[in-house]
């Protein structure tokens, strides 16, 4: 097996920015081509109109306002700030939010790349970046999580610098985790990524450093923690940001938290095959931190398909500087060849301006929401009819939630529980029609709004007392029967 030549730099600033910047043009402009793409998801409904509430108000929400089976009860929202980011961008249509979504991926793979090309030739560079893409691409979706990738990259790249340079992280890496945390709850995966760090840059470091250097870190990580709690929510913002875990068997039925799936070949498992095959052909090692870095992200990777961006990117700078050292091909001389790289200001007015030029495309862009979660003609229907407490199916709440209408339920798993979404799964796969009748008697519904193929469409069509008012391909309406 031939493995393209590496060659080892220990200095950021002597590669030229060009590799990234193509990369990261490259990834932009192949989301602006494909932007339905990035709107699958209704969650990004209720996103954007959080955003548009906290821009009305001047304040970020603490109870729900949005639903009326859970109205007036605690809520915070961990990522306020990509909210009102997509809220204002959704000025220009949806054009906007897949505008920044497409910035924001296409930032992290650019500094993705700075980083391995460090340490990896451009082919190698780009063969990886392109790997990461295509992994990370199920979950490129116009929401918070995919404002905050760059801002993961960052954090990272300067935690695994600073464990190189045998060096506490510098204080200045806090202002990232502050922004992290107003973006979206993923920092909490920040503040555990130190610990591991941390022991690496203690495993370098000459023996009589490591009290230091360990006392370093350790107020490093303490000021970490104080600094994910600058947001509106204070120290809130922690335990909003765990809630999510606690759902329980909800994790399991929720698509970007299901496991991965290997009944077919995919992306995934040969990403893993080839990590696997290539460590294994040229007997190449890990220390010891960043080998159980590596392992707690592929676990990561495959109980929940949505930490397959967390392995993608991390992964690769995990390996690139030892393996890089174990080939053992250091960076050719410089004497040969005068540094052509450009200058610093060409790159930052570049970028300027391929920014420019994205936000002054945005009236040419069209893109169009996902039709099946879209489901405007039944809402037409139920509210010509009057009808004002609809049982929605989950996948309508985002929508319904955009157009102010008050629903039963909505993406925020967090906020009605594990009790309420499995009921709400199980009644809507017709499993458990009992739990159909509590919320239909419970909540005093008056309307019901379910995707075609739910076998609770089949139930409510036989139940007494209620009457099908409207069907299409997205949605069946049932109403109680005045009669």
């Amino acid at each position: 097996m031939t493995v393209p030549a590496i060659h080892l730099s220990e200095t950021a600033g002597a590669r030229s920015f060009v590799l990234p910047l193509l990369v990261g043009t490259g990834v932009l402009v192949f989301l602006l081509l494909f932007g339905d793409s990035l709107l699958q998801d209704s969650d990004s409904y209720w996103q954007i109109e959080t955003g548009r509430w906290i821009l009305a108000h001047g304040t970020v929400p603490t109870v729900d306002s949005f639903s009326f089976s859970k109205a007036g009860e605690p809520w915070q929202s961990s990522s306020w700030l990509a909210q009102v980011i997509f809220a204002l961008a959704m000025q220009v249509g949806w054009a906007g939010p897949v505008i920044v979504t497409a910035l924001a991926v296409a930032a992290a793979l650019a500094m993705f790349t700075a980083y391995l090309e460090r340490y990896a030739s451009a082919l190698v560079t780009a063969a990886l970046a392109l790997a990461a893409m295509v992994l990370i691409m199920q979950h490129v979706l116009a929401r918070p999580h995919m404002l905050a990738l760059p801002v993961m990259v960052a954090w990272f790249i300067g935690l695994i610098d600073a464990a190189d340079r045998k060096a506490a992280p510098p204080w200045a890496l806090l202002l990232v985790m502050a922004l992290w945390a107003n973006l979206h709850g993923g920092f909490v995966f920040g503040l555990m990524l130190i610990g591991p760090l941390g022991v690496e840059a203690l495993r370098q470091a000459e023996p009589q450093r490591r009290l230091s250097l360990a006392l370093h870190w350790a107020a490093f990580g303490v000021a970490a923690v104080a600094a994910c709690c600058a947001t509106p929510y204070g120290w809130g913002t922690l335990l909003a940001a765990t809630k999510i875990l606690s759902l329980g068997e909800v994790l399991s039925t929720l698509g970007e938290w299901a496991s991965s799936d290997f009944s077919k070949f995919g992306a995934f498992e040969a990403s893993l095959l080839a990590l696997l095959g290539i460590a294994l052909a040229r007997g190449l090692t890990l220390p010891w931190p960043r080998l159980l870095l590596v392992l707690g992200l592929v676990h990561m990777a495959l109980a929940h398909v949505r930490s397959i961006e967390h392995y993608a990117l991390l992964v690769p700078m995990i390996a690139a500087r030892p393996w890089a050292l174990q080939l053992g091909l250091g960076r050719k001389s410089a004497e040969a060849k005068p540094d052509l790289a450009p200058p610093a200001w060409a790159g930052v007015v570049a970028v300027i301006a391929i920014i420019a030029a994205t936000i002054a495309a945005a009236p040419r862009l069209h893109y169009r929401f996902d039709e099946p979660q879209v489901p405007e003609r039944a809402l037409a229907a139920v509210q010509a009819h009057g009808a004002k407490r609809i049982l929605n199916a989950y996948i309508f709440g985002g929508y319904l939630i955009s157009r102010h209408v008050p629903v039963f339920i909505d993406g925020r798993a967090e906020l009605y529980g594990e009790a309420r979404v499995m009921d709400m799964m199980r009644a809507t796969a017709g499993r458990d029609p009992a739990a159909l009748d509590r919320m239909l008697t419970g909540n005093d519904i008056d309307a019901t709004m379910l995707p075609p193929s739910a076998a609770a469409v089949r139930q409510m069509d036989e139940r007494p007392g209620w009457r099908r008012l409207y069907a299409d391909d997205i949605a069946v309406v049932h109403v109680r029967d005045g009669n």
